[in-house]
């Protein structure tokens, strides 16, 4: 059986990539064993493949009011409601790593409502999801919801971006036909092997 293509798009080969980007790929390669496709499709375009992660990284691996996996919980939550499977997927994995948890990805996927979380978390994807999916109706009252749980400007500017930002991602992921990489299936999952 022949592996389904990783996007509708050309996948540069990692050795014709320009420096910069041929060296973040095999950074990422060394840490995770594996290139995720995001990587790759995004390459085609080297010039939005450094503006789209350039952004990515300041939004999810920065310090603040929000722990890395809860940015996660964002990611996945807004994924699911724009069904982008490669995000829903890739950054599930990466949810069940930061929150050392092998359930919270999938509840969140499914029905962040039900998920074992807390009500600041709930409260944090309720906004999220209006963001992502109503953005125009965001107001006052959802601002005041968020300070009651103790959420201030910057952790709300954070939801809102990381939400909107995603919203790029999971059309791009599903516009070109992302396939997510079979690795991020058991990722978090099982004790890592010693």
């Amino acid at each position: 059986m022949t592996q389904p293509a990783i996007s509708r798009f050309p996948v540069p080969a990692i050795d014709a990539l320009p420096d910069d980007i041929r060296t973040r790929l095999l950074a990422v390669q060394e840490k995770s064993g594996f290139v995720p496709n995001v990587f790759l499709t995004l390459a085609h375009r080297p010039d939005e493949f450094r503006a789209f992660f350039a952004y990515h990284d300041a939004l999810m691996e920065k310090d603040g009011g929000l722990t890395k996996a809860e940015r996660e919980m964002i990611v996945v939550a807004t994924s699911s409601a724009n069904q982008c499977q490669y995000c829903v997927i890739a950054h599930g994995a990466i949810l069940r790593i930061r929150a050392k948890n092998p359930l919270i990805a999938d509840q969140i996927a499914i029905n962040y409502r039900k998920a074992d979380i807390t009500p600041r978390q709930r409260a944090m994807l309720d906004f999220a999801m209006k963001v992502a999916l109503e953005a125009q109706t965001v107001g006052d009252a959802d601002f005041r919801m968020l300070a009651e749980h103790g959420f201030g400007d910057a952790d709300i500017w954070d939801i809102t971006a990381i939400a909107a930002f995603f919203a790029l991602s999971n059309r791009m992921a599903n516009v070109t036909g992302m396939r997510p990489n079979d690795e991020f299936y058991l990722m978090g999952r099982l004790p890592k092997a010693k």
